[in-house]
């Protein structure tokens, strides 16, 4: 017997957010998450999100035992704003039994019912700066901190439930060449003489604060095309300021600004924290943030999060200057492999960055959508 009850208090959003633990306890690739990340993130006492959107946790039982979980999720920007009826789903966790699937996804299609949506779309967050995708390739591969893992056997369910792909990412291995490409260096020194402009260098995490405003409006103007596009707010941008920057060091952030000193560009790389969060196993304590700091200090992997660039500056060679700036810091840090972050199928832009770093395409995932029945 499959029953799907709401979760109603803190016990219950504590299985919840530990039932993937139990999921793949056996699985080399799956890469926890700090628990108590996301517990804040599920709580709409903390997670300020919350003021523009609603959520609603469900976790399926299968003869007594939880079987499941899925967040049923309405974003109101991009119900209201964008006219975009969608009821979006995300957390989403299952054994390999369709009709576990079936019994959580009917939660989401009441939810999108009552408010008369017209389709459903996940994995996703509440917003596009948050984990999104089924994993439909890579299963051999662990995901990255900003990512989600899942068995083969979800993309199938939905498939076979008759969903869609609705986007489409894909993520690359780059190789880090010993010394900086001739051509990069040149084309580098020609943009910056060209247009003016210099390179930000950060001493310590202070002197970074006045500048993470810039970022995301960089990051909002230069992905407001794209199809997943919800725009970042303010108090959003303070969370994740306050969420992220504890991982963040100073060398791993470029940033670019012209001659009146305005951000016109920037990128942030960070050690791969893949295998120190699998070894912390979802707890900083006792010895979690110890295996995060050495991943932060001693690391050949690196994981490429963001980049923004001005729109009045896109195509006129500003990413020679940040590659240039990145492949000093990986040289110096012994860095020969980064791996890119979830990049839209269709941002062909993007893509062409990374063509001068034997690009390899390992991963891939999608979310679904399907009209509400």
């Amino acid at each position: 017997m499959i029953e799907v009850l709401q979760v109603t208090n803190p016990k219950q959003l504590k299985q919840f957010v530990t039932f993937p633990f139990k999921l793949y306890k056996d699985c080399e690739f799956w890469v926890p998450p700090l628990i108590k990340d996301e517990l804040e993130t599920l709580d709409s006492e903390k997670n300020p999100v919350f003021k523009n959107a609603e959520a609603q946790y469900y976790l399926a039982y299968k003869d007594g035992e939880i079987a499941g979980r899925i967040a049923v999720i309405i974003n109101h920007l991009e119900i209201n704003d964008q006219q975009k009826p969608k009821v979006r789903f995300g957390w989403f966790d299952v054994i390999d039994d369709i009709e576990v699937t079936k019994a959580l996804l009917e939660k989401v299609y009441e939810k999108g019912r009552s408010l008369n949506l017209e389709y459903a779309e996940g994995p996703v967050g509440f917003s596009n700066m948050e984990k999104a995708g089924i994993l439909t390739k890579g299963y051999d591969e662990m995901n990255t901190m900003i990512t989600w893992y899942h068995h083969p056997y979800y993309a199938k369910h939905f498939e076979s439930l008759g969903y869609e792909k609705q986007a489409t990412w894909v993520e690359y291995r780059l190789s880090i060449p010993p010394a900086i490409k001739e051509k990069v260096a040149k084309f580098s020194k020609i943009v910056r003489q060209r247009y003016g402009l210099s390179v930000i260098r950060f001493k310590n995490k202070k002197e970074i604060l006045p500048y993470v405003d810039s970022m995301f409006g960089l990051l909002n103007n230069t992905y407001n095309t794209l199809q997943t596009f919800v725009p970042i707010q303010q108090y959003q941008i303070d969370y994740y300021k306050e969420k992220y920057f504890s991982f963040i060091h100073p060398d791993y952030i470029t940033c670019i600004k012209d001659t009146e000193g305005k951000l016109i560009a920037f990128s942030v790389v960070m050690p791969s924290f893949s295998k120190a969060l699998k070894k912390a196993n979802g707890r900083l304590f006792p010895v979690g943030w110890w295996h995060i700091m050495q991943a932060q200090k001693k690391n050949d992997l690196a994981a490429f999060y963001l980049i923004g660039i001005d729109p009045e500056y896109q195509g006129k060679g500003v990413t020679a200057i940040i590659f240039e700036e990145m492949q000093y810091l990986f040289n110096n840090k012994g860095i020969d492999t980064v791996e890119t972050n979830p990049e839209l199928i269709e941002n062909t832009a993007v893509q062409l960055l990374w063509k001068d770093y034997k690009p390899v395409q390992h991963k891939e995932r999608s979310t679904y959508r399907m009209n509400l029945p």
